[in-house]
């Protein structure tokens, strides 16, 4: 859902979007975050992610023009808390009958990025939310960019190393009765 919201407030003066994993870093120059034109280009692909080998993976790092994350209709917006929601986005890209592409050439393989995701640190990305599991292995067809449903609460422009940015407060709306993981404490 917060994807989803990122991309409706990105506004029409953006032409493509990277979903960018905050603590996943990018090592190699190499790199390329360029315009996707010739369709979702997955940067941090199965080949290079420290962590994830799987050739259906798309999370980490994924860049999308606009018109190609329309024709998804976005992510599902079944997903709260950590993980999952990228295997069902997978699903939702192929169905769109796009072809996600990967870098080539790049040398560095699992050491093209570090990966700062200690289980330790970070036990609430470790929960595993009951009935949401089983999520990732359908495709939601009926959510995504047409309902997602949200409130901003507040909108603190700055800036970060000189480039302007726009931080936003969001409160998503829960139905329990949908997904009642949206609940969890």
């Amino acid at each position: 859902s917060l994807i989803n919201v990122g991309f409706l407030e990105s506004g029409n003066d953006t032409d493509y979007i990277a979903m960018h994993d905050v603590d996943l870093l990018p090592l190699n120059e190499q790199l390329d975050y360029g315009y996707p034109e010739a369709g979702p280009f997955h940067v941090a692909s199965p080949e290079l992610h420290p962590l994830y080998h799987y050739k259906t993976y798309v999370g980490g790092i994924l860049l999308l023009t606009k018109q190609h994350y329309e024709m998804c209709n976005g992510m599902s917006n079944r997903f709260w808390g950590w993980g999952r929601e990228d295997d069902e986005f997978y699903r939702r890209i192929k169905g769109a009958g796009l072809q996600v592409r990967r870098p080539s050439g790049i040398t560095t393989g699992y050491e093209t990025f570090q990966h700062l995701h200690d289980p330790a640190w970070r036990k609430r990305d470790q929960k595993r939310i009951a009935a949401q599991k089983q999520e990732q292995f359908k495709v939601d067809r009926e959510g995504g960019l047409n309902n997602v449903r949200y409130r901003i609460e507040s909108r603190t422009a700055l800036s970060v190393a000189g480039a302007p940015c726009t931080v936003l407060n969001i409160l998503l709306d829960c139905d329990a009765s949908e997904t009642p993981w949206c609940t969890f404490g």
